[in-house]
């Protein structure tokens, strides 16, 4: 036993000294990513705390208030329109219980006139625009803009069209490849594996078991974003379903495992943009860029956009 000791000691020792300065310096075997965009504000569903969520008023509202990218869910219509949309039945945002995919573009209905906001629990957003976008419209219409587009079925055809449109406006180096489901993602990238894209939720798990056991500045990363729920906005504003979620202790050892400044910095050197969300109160956004985060989520653009200011202006 004690010799088995003798080598297994210097063997850990050895690999974990290699393991933390590998982690420190990842570009001693990693090549760093170089995206063709860099951004810190980032606009939730267009901004859905400001204006009707994922209309063309408030993706136009957002990027006037200086936004630097656009978040967005897409679904198609029966009649083969990709349009915007978190939801795939429209129940909480039109207060019609009918199904995307069983309704022509025409027959949509309009958004509610006051729609409460997701991750803002007790607050709600109006505006003028109650229609529902066409992806089409919104390539159209901001053409130079990164866009984050979160595909939320595995649907063949919905992910061919959305990758013929981005290959027809130009935009395959800043349109971002979205989706928590690996099934998903590996469609998509199978569709078009030109367009950068973020972890999902699996491979999310994956990274932090690489992060722990030490093995993650050995492996190589696809991803070029890494997008993940900010802990502290649980159970204060924003209250999920689940009633795990809903418990204090679960959210701490979440907060404990997964906001590590090195494992951030680490993805930061190598290319990795972080982004948080989503944020809706200063002490959440300064939490987020303060744990690592080069990009902050919001549903309040106005918010974030005043809160960078004031704090480039102070450095």
């Amino acid at each position: 036993m004690s010799s088995f000791l003798y080598y297994l000691l210097p063997a850990v020792g050895g690999y974990t000294l290699m393991s933390f300065y590998l982690l420190k310096n990842p570009h001693i075997l990693h090549k760093k990513k170089k995206t063709a965009f860099y951004c810190t504000h980032i606009s939730h569903r267009g901004g859905s705390g400001e204006r009707i969520e994922s209309t063309m008023e408030a993706f136009e509202h957002a990027v006037e208030v200086g936004t630097e990218m656009l978040e967005l869910d897409c679904h198609m219509t029966c009649d083969g329109h990709v349009i915007i949309s978190h939801d795939y039945n429209l129940l909480r945002q039109t207060g019609q219980d009918v199904n995307i995919s069983d309704v022509n573009l025409e027959e949509l209905p309009s958004y509610k006139e006051r729609l409460e906001v997701t991750f803002y629990t007790g607050h709600f957003s109006t505006g003028l625009d109650r229609r529902f976008a066409l992806l089409e419209d919104v390539f159209r219409m901001f053409p130079k803009v990164p866009i984050n587009i979160e595909v939320k079925e595995e649907n063949k055809e919905l992910i061919e069209k959305v990758s013929a449109l981005v290959k027809k406006f130009n935009r395959e180096s800043i349109t971002v490849w979205a989706s928590v489901d690996s099934r998903i993602m590996k469609a998509c990238r199978k569709v078009n594996s030109s367009m950068p894209y973020m972890f999902t939720e699996m491979r999310g798990l994956q990274l932090l078991l690489l992060y722990y056991t030490g093995l993650l500045p050995f492996i190589p990363l696809g991803e070029s974003f890494l997008q993940f729920y900010l802990p502290r906005i649980f159970n204060r504003t924003f209250i999920p379903d689940s009633p795990i979620l809903r418990n204090r202790m679960v959210i701490t050892l979440i907060e404990k495992l997964t906001m590590r400044r090195s494992l951030f910095q680490h993805l930061r050197d190598r290319g990795i943009q972080i982004h948080l969300f989503v944020c809706n109160e200063d002490q959440d956004i300064e939490a987020a860029f303060a744990v690592g985060a080069t990009g902050v989520m919001t549903d309040y653009p106005t918010l974030l956009s005043d809160y960078i200011r004031r704090h480039r202006s102070h450095e």
